[in-house]
């Protein structure tokens, strides 16, 4: 295993793993297997010899890292079968979200949630959505503005119309 000082080590863990999570959880829907691939993908980078071009390049190597994680995970029939009865009581209920936007955020299909995520929480261009998401811009303008749509009506079905013009004005149309 190659050697990384413990300073690149924190500073990695400092910038990356609250992005990690987020995107883990966004895909995953559950906190321990969040915090699981968040381990899977530090454990890949701090134990790997990657040169990395620039911040941005390492980002972005990180998200789809993460990304990729999280699918070998879905796809993994272990994770979609198997239920711990045992340790069911000492789980732990997730926390509430902290704005109805999340919540709602959190209904839309998986490719609509990332793009949103991405394009509005890290603030990655269509353009970088689409590569890392191994899609065309196309597929992920359309993931935006089906998201929006979405969360507009959402928004409005739950009697927030006001909160739901507010969020549609904020999310300029790509």
């Amino acid at each position: 295993m190659p050697y990384m000082d413990s300073h690149n080590a924190n500073r990695l863990v400092q910038t990356y793993a609250d992005m990690i999570l987020r995107i883990c959880f966004t895909y995953l829907k559950q906190t321990m297997d969040a915090e699981d691939i968040c381990q899977e993908v530090f454990l890949k980078l701090l134990g790997g010899e990657y040169q990395f071009e620039s911040v941005a390049h390492e980002k972005s190597w990180i998200i789809r890292t993460t990304i990729n994680a999280c699918k070998d995970h879905l796809r993994s029939s272990f994770w979609r079968h198997a239920v711990d009865i045992d340790n069911a009581a000492e789980i732990a209920a997730p926390k509430e979200p902290d704005s109805d936007l999340v919540e709602l955020v959190m209904t839309l299909p998986k490719n609509w949630r990332m793009s949103i995520y991405l394009y509005y929480y890290e603030g990655y261009m269509v353009k970088e959505i689409a590569d890392m998401l191994g899609k065309s811009e196309n597929t992920v303008s359309a993931y935006l503005a089906r998201g929006r749509k979405r969360l507009r009506l959402l928004m409005e079905k739950e009697g927030n119309s006001e909160t739901g013009r507010k969020v549609a004005s904020r999310m300029k149309e790509v």
